[in-house]
């Protein structure tokens, strides 16, 4: 997970006010981190899955993720809204928080975003682990509580 996950993938207080700036947000931690090809190809691949079908998933949180040769190494941004964003959630509501995933399309990494949201998403059945996500203030301890996750 360490791999995956560091203090610099997270963004407490996310700036952006629309699900396309909040995507664009986090993929520039992603790749500033040296993780992407080109970041252009990569949000672009992002921006047609969410075309597909909306990842706000409910209870707050969105998964977007791109799965493209544009991404050099599997990585998971972290960011959250307080106030909220219009996302199309499968239930209506705003999302607070977002992980967007990022891997390779090729090589022994492919499947990997499988097994993140996975992991991830057996976790958010847990009221508790919702509301850490949603409290914690320090970017140590979120890196922490994923990586005790994935």
């Amino acid at each position: 997970m360490s791999k995956i996950i560091n203090e610099n993938l997270i963004k407490l207080n996310l700036e952006a006010d629309t699900r396309e700036e909040v995507i664009c947000e986090l993929a520039k931690l992603i790749h500033s981190e040296g993780r992407l090809v080109s970041y252009q190809d990569y949000i672009n691949e992002v921006f047609d899955r969410e075309k597909k079908t909306s990842t706000g998933i409910g209870l707050g949180i969105a998964i977007p993720h791109g799965k493209c040769s544009a991404v050099k190494t599997p990585a998971v941004a972290f960011g959250r809204k307080k106030e909220g964003i219009k996302w199309d959630s499968m239930d209506g509501e705003p999302v607070k928080i977002v992980f967007l995933l990022a891997v390779p399309s090729d090589g022994e990494s492919c499947n990997e975003h499988l097994r993140i949201l996975a992991a991830i998403s057996r976790r958010l059945l847990y009221e508790d682990f919702i509301e850490k996500l949603n409290t914690i203030e320090s970017e140590k301890e979120i890196v922490e509580l994923l990586q005790s996750v994935i």
